[in-house]
């Protein structure tokens, strides 16, 4: 059997668009076709919905152990096709291969833990406020839930969303990136192949993303949206969900700051840096977009994390040894190109890169600018591409206003030896995430997201789970 169909998934139901239309998926190393997927309509996508509602009592009337038991079995589906699963993200998106199987035992991490958090799911049992009554509080599931998902990490955006909802008892539509349906489509295989029952999961694919969204937003049997990606589009799905004030989770864009103090280990530093900036080309929600440096360690730390830049292997992400994979699509790579030229315009230096790179139309060089400064575009927006723009400060108060200094407030990251300073910072810093000596910072079992304008909720841990819930409170009076 086919790991995925080229169409959307609909109670159970393998269908294509009422028009026939179909959309091509495009590999962005090579920009062949991968493949021409279906192309719903808005109203296409109402069918999702009346499918989730359907199965919603039943799937939410099962015990979390039987809950448990399928996702269990769709955790091991995926583990146990993650080379294919791998081979599909890196084709249709493009980050290296063995980034890639990373990303599908990361994402099926979610699965696992949420199988087994769907399980402690408790209530609580109140001491009454009059001798003649009892108060319970019981969790229950939200009811039908809608995600949207990113396209660079076409797996774990949506077990993450995923897994807590159905563990808690919900039901959900996904509507996956137009750039990275396929990976989406077999994933949601797979939890036919663990007997999910039909209309638990659907997934629609289109490329008209407002027209959907509007029908997923505006529709009041929805009752929960979760959603990651731009902090424009969040503000518009956020104007949508009011009217029918519906449960939303939110993960945003981003502007990390990655602090190295004077007092840090140099090489780990270096190391972090490597792995926060440049994994999947840094275009990640979490990628430091900003390197901070305090003088006295600055002319070291540029020289040593510039020559592991130099060194980095630039290729399709099927290429062994592929570190930087293509940037997603042309207007991803403008930006980019348009970053770095304004910051070379107003003074600062390419150490290395600063120009697109020859593999291919999509691909640019690994860069590393010196002499940034808080004028320039990347200061202020997200790159989201290869590139490593560092900003040298004196104080530590310095750092610490630099790093605040933006809307944005997802995760951030410094390097100290001093634990007196860690507290300082870790306090002072005005972000959901911290990374304190690590530049990864991304687990199932911890609370994920942002604050300010990079989003609303948390995804991950037992925090995760409480956001497809509802408490109901319960009065009982009593016979003495």
């Amino acid at each position: 059997m086919s790991l995925y169909q080229p169409l959307s998934l609909i109670n159970g139901q393998w269908v294509g668009a009422s028009s026939g239309a179909t959309f091509d998926v495009i590999n962005p190393a090579t920009g062949a076709i991968v493949e021409k997927v279906a192309d719903l309509s808005a109203d296409d996508c109402k069918a999702a919905i009346d499918a989730a509602e359907a199965a919603f009592p039943k799937w939410a009337a099962l015990t979390a152990k039987e809950r448990a038991t399928i996702l269990r079995r769709w955790f091991n589906l995926i583990t146990e096709h993650t080379e294919a699963l791998a081979e599909l993200i890196t084709e249709e998106m493009g980050k290296p291969l063995a980034e890639a199987r990373g990303e599908v035992a990361y994402g099926a991490s979610f699965v696992d833990w949420f199988a087994e958090e769907g399980r402690r799911i408790y209530g609580d049992v109140i001491a009454p406020h009059m001798a003649d009554k009892r108060i319970l509080a019981i969790k229950q599931p939200v009811g039908v839930v809608a995600a949207i998902t990113p396209w660079n990490f076409p797996l774990a955006m949506i077990t993450r969303k995923v897994s807590p909802a159905l563990a808690a008892g919900c039901t959900v539509v996904i509507k996956p990136s137009e750039d990275t349906p396929l990976t989406a489509l077999a994933v949601c295989e797979l939890a036919n192949q663990a007997g999910m029952p039909a209309g638990v999961i659907n997934c629609v694919t289109g490329m008209d993303a407002p027209a959907i969204g509007q029908v997923l937003t505006g529709d009041s049997r929805v009752r929960k949206v979760t959603f990651t990606g731009s902090t424009q589009v969040g503000k518009i799905l956020y104007r949508q969900c009011a009217d029918s004030v519906k449960k939303l989770s939110l993960e945003l864009g981003g502007n990390a700051p990655f602090i190295v103090f004077d007092d840090a280990d140099l090489d780990a530093a270096v190391d972090g840096a490597m792995l926060c900036k440049f994994r999947n080309a840094g275009q990640t929600c979490v990628c430091a977009n900003r390197i901070l440096v305090q003088s006295g360690i600055h002319d070291r730390f540029v020289e040593a994390f510039s020559a592991r830049v130099k060194a980095m292997k630039v290729a399709d992400g099927k290429t062994e040894g592929s570190e930087i994979g293509p940037l997603i699509n042309a207007d991803g790579k403008a930006k980019v190109e348009q970053h770095v030229e304004d910051a070379l315009a107003k003074g600062a230096t390419a150490v290395c890169g600063g120009s697109p790179h020859d593999a291919g139309p999509l691909f640019y060089s690994p860069t590393v600018l010196v002499g940034v400064t808080k004028d320039m575009r990347m200061a202020s927006e997200e790159t989201f591409g290869p590139v490593a723009p560092i900003y040298r400060f004196d104080r530590e108060e310095e750092a610490i206003a630099l790093a605040n200094d933006t809307q944005y407030g997802l995760a951030a990251y410094f390097y100290t030896e001093d634990l007196s300073r860690t507290f300082r910072v870790y306090e002072a810093l005005d972000y959901g995430i911290i990374g304190v000596n690590t530049g990864i910072i991304s687990t199932e079992v911890a609370p994920f997201g942002g604050v300010k304008e990079s989003g609303l909720g948390r995804e991950g841990g037992p925090h995760g789970i409480e956001e497809f819930l509802e408490t109901k409170y319960g009065c009982i009076g009593i016979k003495l």
